[in-house]
């Protein structure tokens, strides 16, 4: 996908780079690779070839969709993964499996550059902050249409309104899914209420025949191309939609909603851990932070980096850097353990199966 540079900012951004090291090298292994398993579209590819041309070390890259595909491909032990990306209670599953190595912070100088917010933040998951770096965070939302929405939307009920049938787009992940009805019921997201589960599920079951598709990344395309009138997406998702639409708005709804964080962690079985540090550590760059938060629109939680972004709109969007503090009912997930797992999976595939 085809991202807008910043150009002009190139000798301040490697100016900073500089300072942020102290040297305009990244230290770490002179050469070996580095296996990273990330998301999809989640990370600026001229950034590889820059950390590659940099140290030395080649990157062998690989993409998921979700933190469910994620997981059991790191839990087999057999695909050797260095550098993982995984959200929050994702990542309290693979602590709780003993799946994840402590991080040598050493070798990442450039962790000082993210807020203490977030390592308070990722504290949730990572009590004493040893295994985690954050890289992005945000919101979970409703996106929609001015043109095809005849009123302001503040509520997750809009989901469940007749008159918008075959425009809706929900997200096609468990936790995402039902967080939106349970929060609409007035429950907690991570709840494991069998009442509660059974109410969410059957408004889910409702709700089915109303919408158009059940997407992850897809959202964003079919809102942009105005085929949709009405979506679940992440924050991150919403400004570039807004950048190409602008006809599409973003709430966060009053009954409450996520917020997320994903960070970089090191499997245990990590063959590569010296380079997997130089890889989290220059991804922590002020100039790297800037140049992954323009490709991918996800909230920075590098302080630094943000005080580079020349847009003022942008660089003090409540969408990108919100004041969570005006919003109440925001959690973040939690893992839920392996019975809990059970339980919302298939509840899920009830949804999923009914006519």
């Amino acid at each position: 996908m085809k991202k807008t540079k910043l150009i002009a900012m190139i000798a301040l951004m490697a100016a900073l780079a500089v300072s942020a090291t102290g040297c305009g090298k990244e230290k770490g292994a002179e050469n070996g690779e580095v296996i990273v398993y990330n998301w999809g579209e989640y990370l600026d590819p001229a950034t590889l070839d820059m950390f590659e041309e940099e140290t030395g070390i080649k990157v062998i890259y690989d993409e998921y969709e979700t933190n469910e595909i994620m997981y059991p491909k790191v839990e087999s032990g057999t695909s050797n993964y260095d550098v993982l990306c995984p959200s929050d209670y994702m990542i309290e599953k693979l602590l709780e499996n003993d799946l994840l190595a402590e991080i040598n912070f050493d070798n990442v100088p450039n962790k000082g550059n993210i807020g203490d917010q977030y390592y308070e933040q990722a504290k949730a998951f990572d009590p004493e902050n040893k295994y985690t770096v954050p890289y992005c965070f945000g919101t979970v939302g409703i996106l929609y249409n001015k043109t095809m929405v005849d009123e302001p939307i503040d509520s997750w009920d809009v989901l469940w309104d007749e008159k918008y049938a075959g425009n809706i787009l929900m997200q096609d992940s468990v936790r995402d899914a039902f967080m939106v009805s349970l929060k609409r019921l007035g429950y907690s997201m991570n709840s494991l209420d069998t009442a509660q589960l059974e109410e969410a599920r059957d408004e889910l079951i409702k709700q089915k025949p109303l919408t158009q598709a059940y997407v992850v990344d897809q959202v964003r395309d079919k809102m942009i191309g105005d085929e949709a009138a009405i979506g679940v997406i992440y924050s991150g998702e919403a400004i570039y939609t807004q950048r190409e639409n602008e006809n599409l708005e973003y709430v966060i709804p009053k009954e409450g909603s996520n917020v997320w964080i994903d960070c970089w962690v090191i499997p245990k079985a990590s063959k590569n851990k010296e380079n997997a540090e130089a890889f989290i550590n220059f991804m922590c760059r002020p100039d790297i932070a800037l140049m992954n938060f323009d490709y991918i629109t996800y909230s920075t939680p590098n302080d630094a980096a943000r005080e580079l972004i020349e847009d003022e709109a942008i660089r003090n969007s409540e969408i990108a850097f919100p004041d969570l503090s005006q919003y109440e009912n925001m959690e973040t997930f939690k893992y839920l353990g392996s019975e809990g797992d059970e339980i919302y999976n298939e509840y899920w595939k009830q949804v999923k199966s009914a006519d």
